[in-house]
């Protein structure tokens, strides 16, 4: 299973670089282009979360900053960043491997939930701009 995981995103990733889509650093969407779900109370609990531990670096409604990627790019699909990865970076940290925006460091604070909410809030957000 974890050989088919990798290979879907090694191939997300590599029509991703053929097709010379990747942002340069500091380049972010524009909010108004951005498209919001039909928020639920989940939804609206994960956008408080995210808006309280994610949004600094990554953008308001997940569209970038100078400081980070926006989480519609995608590179965040699914099959190549899982929700795993969503539970990994803030809790540990992530190197920098598609971005220029140097290292993520932990994200002091947030808990599993608070990460689960943020999560589904950030997929739907996805699913709705039609990254999946």
């Amino acid at each position: 299973m974890r050989t088919k995981q990798w290979i879907t995103g090694a191939l997300v990733a590599a029509g991703v670089f053929a097709a010379g889509q990747l942002p340069v650093a500091g380049q972010q969407l524009d909010l108004g282009s951005v498209k919001q779900p039909d928020m639920t109370p989940r939804l609206n609990l994960g956008k408080l979360n995210y808006d309280a531990y994610c949004a600094e670096c990554h953008g308001a409604s997940t569209a970038g900053s100078d400081k980070g990627p926006t989480f519609l790019h995608r590179v965040y699909h699914p099959g190549h960043h899982g929700d795993r990865a969503f539970m990994v970076a803030p809790k540990q940290g992530a190197k920098a491997h598609h971005w220029q925006f140097g290292d993520m460091k932990p994200v002091e604070g947030v808990n599993d939930e608070q990460l689960k909410t943020i999560i589904d809030y950030v997929r739907a957000v996805q699913k709705v701009n039609g990254l999946f």
